[in-house]
Formats: structure tokens, C-alpha cells, sequence
């Protein structure tokens, strides 16, 4: 009875690593009304796209980027540095849901080696 107990038990706590949010840090691109994406580390990863289609949960938990630490260029939009608990479909590329959100220095996503600097 007990290792049938640890079995199920085991078997539920991988289940929610393996849902468990990712923390991803890089550059957050903004370039034009309702398109945003985060180049991290390991590629590109589209929050949404103007006439795209769903938002992820939580894109309203970003603050207006421009208000810290950012970049301008095409009018009012741009790109920042900034890290993020986020859910993805890694098939896709996509966020699904953001937990979290924080604007870093651009000297931050700048100096880290595993950034290709913003287009």
C-alpha cells in the first residue's frame, strides 16, 4: 500500500514539473502595435502578433516598457531587456501565459554573451 502511495505520489509531482512556468530572460521587441517577442538564449519566442489571433495570458501584467530601460525606434515603439515566468509550446514557439515580468538594464541583455544583439 505505501509504495503504491509513492508511486502515485511521484507520478503527480513529475507531472507538474514538467507544467512548471520557465524563466526567460532577453530581448523584449515591441516594434509595432500588437507585436511582441522575446529573443532569449535558445531562439525567438512570438507573444503576439497584430491580427495574429490569441494573446497570452497575462500580457497585461507588461508595463509600458518605454516608462524604464529601452530602446526607441519607430515612434513610440521599441525594445527593452527584460525576464519573464512564462508558459510555452516549445513546437511553436509561442508564450502561452506570463507569471511574471521585469524590465532590466539594456547593459544587461547588451553584455550577455548568449544574445545576439536586437535587430
Amino acid at each position: 500500500m505505501k509504495r503504491l502511495l509513492l508511486s502515485a505520489l511521484l507520478i503527480a509531482l513529475a507531472g507538474t514539473a514538467a507544467d512548471a512556468a520557465e524563466n526567460r530572460c532577453g530581448w523584449l521587441h515591441n516594434p509595432t502595435p500588437a507585436n511582441w517577442w522575446l529573443n532569449d538564449a535558445d531562439g525567438s519566442w512570438t507573444l503576439m502578433t497584430q491580427g495574429g489571433g490569441e494573446e497570452p495570458d497575462g500580457i497585461d501584467i507588461i508595463p509600458d516598457i518605454s516608462a524604464g530601460d529601452y530602446v526607441r525606434t519607430n515612434g513610440n515603439y521599441g525594445y527593452a531587456c527584460a525576464c519573464m515566468s512564462v508558459d510555452t509550446d516549445d513546437a511553436d514557439g509561442r508564450i502561452l501565459a506570463i507569471h511574471s515580468f521585469r524590465q532590466l538594464p539594456i547593459a544587461k541583455c547588451a553584455n550577455d554573451p548568449a544574445l545576439s544583439p536586437p535587430d
